[in-house]
């Protein structure tokens, strides 16, 4: 018994080594998530990037703008297709917890039966005198009964199934937080870019107004003979071409509209309305996560992480089924022709039953299932480096992104307030009647042009933050 015991305890822990051991591979760490040289000092206005090691809970507060705020939240609560993934992660935990009830735990029924049946009766030739029996017979059965039945996992193949699905529950869990990061992301990406694309709008209205006001003015003077009508028709078609641009940026701008009221739960017609432009702020601070951390914060990279587990799990069923399994049955319960019958002595009914099975010949299928399991494990293995490697890239990209717009940035201010210098000047001198007010107009149309660019590389430095944030993952 001592032996058989220790056998059996053997076999248990055999178990528990049969598959892979789940453990993320070895990944090399940056230095710096950027190639090439860190830049001596960050351009005027640049945010200050410092080390963390846990990410931003509620980074769309640092861009300074409530309306911003109130959108993200109300997208959270009221997205249906993030809602639909929200019931379909409880419907997995509920469906783990069903099935790790009905396997790791004894299986108790109850049961009853009452039955009336008219059997043949047994055709025998019986000697005269005596009468013939009859050859049918009627009669009642009462039965009811308890039933427990048990699965021993004697090497774990249970067992590694319910980790399995479990890590397939938490890693649609991390699906789960990194589609709600990414309606966030999406909902403070539609917002600016359409802030940024209202004020575009106004620049360019205010330039077509400008240049019909050229085309007016180059009008009189043909009629007074002083300009060509070649003046004319230039004036008119640049006033055209700058006036072309305007319907398609408004489609476009309506367009956001309608995708943030979905991303919203809302109806197109009850679209938000742009925040403004000048209320929306650059992070002073953004707090950068140093490689390590990154990869904790990471949803998809804890995706990853539970998609190995899961296959290492899924391995080691694998193996554990080229193994014994046993079983046991046990039933107790009364039976008779009559209640009263069924609850005498006589009436007792048991039986108990076990049942050892071990695979003997399966045309290979067995063993074609591991090896294939373990080439899954391989094939996860890959799939989380591959998912580390390109967590670093996105984060070294958006970084360079927002360091090398701050250079750009800091020369587009300087050109479009150079512009402005000269359109004041403009303006003072055709004040004084030195210029004409074309000259002037075209001095401020030229500041104009200047502001649309610099306002594109604000607005996409907000991008580019915006980015960065989305990157470093979001706390579990």
């Amino acid at each position: 018994m001592r032996m058989a015991a220790l056998a059996a305890l053997g076999l248990v822990l055999a178990g528990c080594a049969l598959g892979p051991s789940g453990k993320p591979p070895a990944m090399p760490e940056p230095v710096r998530y950027v190639a090439g040289p860190a830049p001596d000092a960050a351009p005027a206005g640049s945010p200050d990037l410092v080390a963390a090691w846990a990410p931003d809970a509620s980074w769309w507060t640092a861009f300074g703008a409530p309306e911003l705020d109130a959108l993200v939240a109300e997208a959270r609560a009221a997205n249906p297709d993030l809602a639909a993934a929200r019931r379909r992660l409880e419907a997995a935990r509920e469906a783990l917890r069903a099935q790790t009830g009905a396997t790791e735990l004894p299986s108790v029924d109850l049961g009853a039966q009452a039955a009336r049946q008219r059997a043949l009766g047994l055709p025998l030739e019986l000697p005269p005198p005596l009468p013939e029996l009859p050859r049918t017979s009627i009669y009642d059965t009462f039965v009811g009964q308890a039933q427990v039945r048990y699965a021993f996992d004697l090497f774990g193949s249970i067992r590694e199934r319910n980790r399995a699905l479990a890590d397939r529950v938490e890693q649609q869990a991390a699906q789960w937080r990194a589609a709600r990061e990414a309606l966030a992301a999406n909902v403070v990406s539609g917002a600016l870019t359409l802030s940024a694309l209202q004020v575009r709008l106004r620049i360019l209205e205010a330039v077509a107004d400008g240049l019909r006001r050229d085309e007016a003015e180059s009008a009189r003077r043909q009629a007074l003979g002083a300009a060509p009508r070649a003046a004319v028709l230039d004036a008119r078609r640049q006033a055209e071409a700058v006036a072309a641009q305007i319907p398609g940026l408004q489609a476009r701008a309506l367009a956001i509209r309608h995708a943030l009221a979905v991303l919203l739960g809302r109806t197109p017609d009850q679209a938000p309305e742009a925040i403004p432009f000048e209320r929306l702020a650059l992070p002073a601070r953004i707090p950068v996560l140093v490689p390590s951390a990154l990869l904790a914060a990471r949803p998809d990279v804890q995706a990853a992480q539970a998609a190995l587990r899961a296959a290492a799990h899924d391995a080691g069923a694998a193996s554990a089924d080229l193994f014994p399994s046993l079983t046991l049955t046990a039933a107790m319960g009364r039976g008779g022709y009559d209640w009263s019958s069924a609850w005498s002595p006589g009436g007792a009914l048991w039986s108990l039953a076990g049942g050892l099975t071990a695979p003997l010949f399966h045309g290979g299928a067995l063993r074609a299932q591991r090896r294939a399991s373990l080439q899954g494990y391989a094939a996860a293995e890959d799939d989380y480096r591959s998912t580390v490697l390109a967590a670093f890239r996105e984060v070294a990209d958006a970084l360079s992104a927002l360091e090398q717009a701050g250079a750009a940035q800091a020369a587009g201010d300087a050109a479009a307030g150079a512009a402005r210098g000269v359109a004041a000047d403009a303006a003072r001198r055709a004040a004084l009647g030195a210029v004409p007010p074309s000259a002037a107009r075209a001095a401020d149309r030229q500041a104009d042009l200047a502001e649309l660019d610099a306002l594109d590389i604000r607005a996409q430095r907000l991008l580019d933050a915006v980015r960065l944030f989305h990157a470093l993952g979001a706390p579990a």
